[in-house]
């Protein structure tokens, strides 16, 4: 089976929420495997030289991802009750703030971990609930 074909029956078979999740998870492994190294510099240089690998493309796939959700859950047809919807735009917005504070060298990559990973959790329970 070509690439394009496995792509689209993944298309079909995947909830909404299973989707978010595999492309959040993977977005997570990728700013997993730079965290410490980030988190533990010393000086700002090191943590550029980082930042200047793959970090900076996982931190934009990062913030890409949570602008999209943000636009979801404003729009007219999101169904997700209006308190969950209101808690996860200001997240969003959190993380906005924290991608952008890690990209000029002062926060930490962990706590996007630690975020994504919060949310990958709800998303698999919402998975369950929904089987």
């Amino acid at each position: 089976m070509s690439l394009s074909a496995y792509r689209q029956t993944i298309k079909h078979t995947e909830t909404p929420r299973a989707i978010e999740r595999r492309i959040l998870a993977e977005i997570n492994a990728e700013l997993t495997a730079h965290r410490d190294g980030f988190d533990r510099a010393n000086s700002n240089a090191e943590k550029l030289a980082i930042l200047s690998g793959s970090l900076r493309s996982a931190l934009t796939r990062n913030l890409k991802f949570w602008t999209a959700l943000r636009l979801d859950l404003i729009s007219p047809g999101n169904q997700l009750p209006e308190n969950l919807r209101a808690n996860l735009i200001n997240l969003s917005l959190f993380v906005e703030r924290q991608v952008a504070s890690v990209l000029a060298g002062k926060g930490s990559v962990g706590t996007l971990v630690d975020i994504n990973a919060s949310i990958i959790a709800g998303l698999a329970g919402l998975q369950q609930q929904a089987a």
